[in-house]
C-alpha cells in the first residue's frame, strides 16, 4: 500500500530552494514537475514577487539552462524553468526511491512538501538518503490514503479543523465570499499566508482520505 508523508525543508539545503530564492511576502507553488535522471522542467506559480529581479537571480545559477514565463497576472506568474537536477540530493533522493511529488510550496525559509511512495520500505530508504546527504528536514505527518483509520477529522490535524470550520461557518467559501484570509488570521491568531497554507492542507488531507481514499479501494 502506498504512503504519503508530509515533510517540511530547509530551502537552503536542496537547490531547487537555492535557486527560487523566496524573499519576505513571497510564495511559490509547484504546479507540476516530474524530475527524472539528470534534468527536469517544472511548471511553478510564483506570487507576489518582483518579476525582473527574481528572473534574474535564477538566471544567475549555472544549473539552470533556461526560465521563461507562461503566464502572467498582477500578484502572480507561472513559469516554466528547465534545470540540471543532478547536482539536488533531495529531487534525486525522491527519483531514487520511486516517489512522487503531489505538493510543493516554498517560503522563505523553508519548502514544505507532500510526497507518495509506494511502501513504507521505500519512504524509509528516502529518509535514509536525506540523513546521509546530510539534508535537515521534519517530518510533519504520514498516512496511507486509503487507512480506514484515518480519525474522526478524516486525516486533519486539529488546527486544520478549527481552520476549515472557521472558514465555512464565516462565509469563506461562500459566493459572494463574506469573509477573507485577514479577518480569518484574526480570529485564529495566525498570520494572512498560514491561514491560506493551513486550508489547503486541510483540503488536500479532507479529499485524499476520502474521495480519493474510495478511489482507491474501488468503491
Amino acid at each position: 500500500m502506498s504512503v504519503i508523508v508530509e515533510l517540511e525543508v530547509a530551502a537552503h539545503e536542496f537547490e531547487l530552494g537555492r535557486i527560487l530564492q523566496v524573499t519576505a511576502g513571497m510564495r511559490v507553488e509547484m504546479e507540476t514537475i516530474v524530475p527524472a535522471a539528470d534534468r527536469a522542467v517544472p511548471l511553478f506559480w510564483v506570487y507576489e514577487a518582483d518579476a525582473d529581479a527574481f528572473e534574474s537571480s535564477v538566471r544567475g545559477h549555472e544549473s539552470v539552462n533556461s526560465i521563461t514565463a507562461v503566464d502572467i497576472f498582477e500578484d502572480r506568474a507561472l513559469y516554466a524553468m528547465d534545470w540540471a537536477v543532478g547536482s539536488d540530493r533531495f529531487f534525486q533522493a525522491v527519483v531514487g526511491n520511486e516517489g512522487s511529488i503531489l505538493n510543493a510550496t516554498g517560503f522563505t525559509r523553508q519548502w514544505d512538501f507532500e510526497l507518495r511512495f509506494a511502501s513504507h520500505d521505500d519512504l524509509g530508504s528516502f529518509r535514509a538518503d536525506l540523513e546521509d546527504a546530510r539534508v535537515t528536514f521534519e517530518v510533519l505527518r504520514v498516512y496511507n490514503p486509503t487507512r480506514p483509520d484515518a480519525g474522526p477529522w478524516y486525516g486533519l490535524t486539529p488546527s486544520q479543523r478549527e481552520a476549515l470550520v472557521l472558514a465555512v461557518e464565516a462565509g469563506y467559501y461562500d459566493i459572494p465570499r463574506t469573509c477573507t484570509t485577514v479577518e480569518l488570521a484574526d480570529k485564529l491568531d495566525i498570520s494572512d499566508q498560514a491561514v491560506t497554507e493551513r486550508l489547503r492542507r486541510a483540503i488536500v488531507n479532507l479529499v485524499s482520505n476520502t474521495l480519493l481514499a474510495a478511489e482507491d479501494g474501488g468503491d
